[in-house]
């Protein structure tokens, strides 16, 4: 398997210029949150030559995967089995406090969504787990039987507006009476028997499920809620954050953090802002930046990606 062909990561060069400021300096470090199968990380170890990279995941396969892809580079990067929610403990145990960068290329990998046997996606066949460490936690499959049809609704309604929320959860419930549902296949049967002949044409019924059940099986929003405050909080001065979603409620998440960092925190009423209340850090994107039409056309899965990056400006009170 040559990674190199199957594995193309997203908007590399525009990540490239968001924190190669920050990195153009002997003893740099920075922290890819989500290192995947290692492509973004081998870019930068291959331009930054004074880096050090820590590449943190949660999925051990794809840390096995990324180790070979960057062993080249073993002297300058520490790989770690962690969730992203854990960067205090990861760089406490490197014995750092603040770092030059940090990146976060957010949601499901290739790699989850290419092996059918992860259950991630709902044109394979697959059994349905969706754990993206497969060492602990609760399968997407043990949601489907164990949830009630409120909670069903409501996850499906919160981390995938889904407007067909009560009907699908009712079918799931209905459907488990008879026989678990135990892979990606009787699912979507279901869902697709569920989904009123006039809607049948409205997109794939099982997208917004899926994605749903792939958040609550990893808790992604609040780890994220988690994280980019911590990553914020260890950034130095001068130091970069950047960060892709690929769907509203990340991208939500990471737009609400930054506005925060990057706004005047004086009281309002205030004559004049006070310097100890100025912004911590600036933004380097306008809005949400969007991959080009040229890099859509050679790899699909940067469509729906949107790029927010801060830098920051001054060291907190």
């Amino acid at each position: 398997m040559d990674i190199r062909k199957i594995h193309i990561p997203v908007a590399l060069e525009r990540c490239v210029t968001l924190l190669g400021p920050a990195l153009d300096k002997a003893g740099a470090v920075l922290v890819d949150a989500t290192l995947g199968m290692g492509g973004h990380a081998e870019a930068f170890l291959t331009r930054f030559e004074n880096i050090h990279l820590i590449g943190i995941d949660r999925d051990p396969q794809a840390l096995a995967i990324a180790r070979e892809r960057l062993v080249s580079f073993s002297h300058r990067c520490t790989l770690v089995h962690a969730v992203f929610d854990e960067i205090p403990q990861v760089l406490s145990d490197n014995n750092l406090t603040f770092v030059a960068g940090f990146l976060f290329d957010l949601g499901v990998s290739s790699l989850q969504l290419d092996r059918s046997d992860r259950g991630f996606a709902y044109a394979q066949d697959a059994p349905l787990d969706m754990r993206m460490d497969q060492s602990s936690g609760v399968s997407a499959a043990d949601v489907l039987a164990t949830y009630d049809v409120d909670a069903l609704i409501s996850i499906f309604r919160r981390y995938g507006d889904e407007k067909l929320a009560p009907r699908y959860a009712r079918a799931i419930v209905a459907a488990r009476s008879h026989s678990p549902i135990s892979s990606s296949g009787a699912l979507v049967s279901i869902l697709q028997d569920a989904t009123p002949a006039a809607l049948k044409n409205a997109g794939h019924p099982a997208k917004r499920v899926f994605q749903a059940l792939r958040v609550e099986v990893n808790d992604e929003l609040s780890i994220l809620h988690r994280a980019i405050p911590a990553a914020l909080q260890s950034t130095e001065v001068g130091g970069r954050v950047v960060a892709m979603s690929y769907q509203s409620l990340e991208d939500r998440i990471v737009k609400a953090e930054f506005a925060d960092a990057t706004n005047d925190s004086t009281p309002i009423g205030m004559p004049v802002p006070l310097a100890s209340r100025a912004p911590q850090f600036r933004t380097l994107t306008r809005g949400a930046e969007l991959a080009s039409a040229d890099e859509k056309a050679v790899n699909s899965r940067s469509a729906p990606v949107r790029i927010r990056a801060v830098e920051r400006v001054r060291a907190a009170a």
